[in-house]
């Protein structure tokens, strides 16, 4: 199981990557629950947990990307007033 420390130092592109697999990985564990045929029913509560790690880390960053783009903005639109 990937830790949240290894997950923090994945790239936005290897996130999503991760993200998809697991999705997939998740979507065969509930057949295989379906069917009767799942070997650790504790699986499907690790990829849901996994797929919650990723989601929160990616809503972060995108936080802060979006919380540094307002903060750049505010600071050009002094600096224009300023000049202006």
């Amino acid at each position: 199981m990937t830790k949240a420390s290894e997950l923090r130092d994945m790239s936005d592109e290897q996130l999503a990557l991760t993200l998809k697999e697991t999705a997939g990985n998740l979507f065969h564990l509930r057949l295989q629950a379906q069917t009767e045929r799942l070997d650790a029913p504790s699986e499907l509560r690790k990829q849901r947990r996994l797929i919650a790690r990723i989601k929160t880390l990616q809503n972060h960053r995108r936080r802060a990307a979006d919380k540094a783009a307002a903060v750049g903005c505010a600071v050009a639109e002094t600096g224009a007033e300023k000049q202006g």
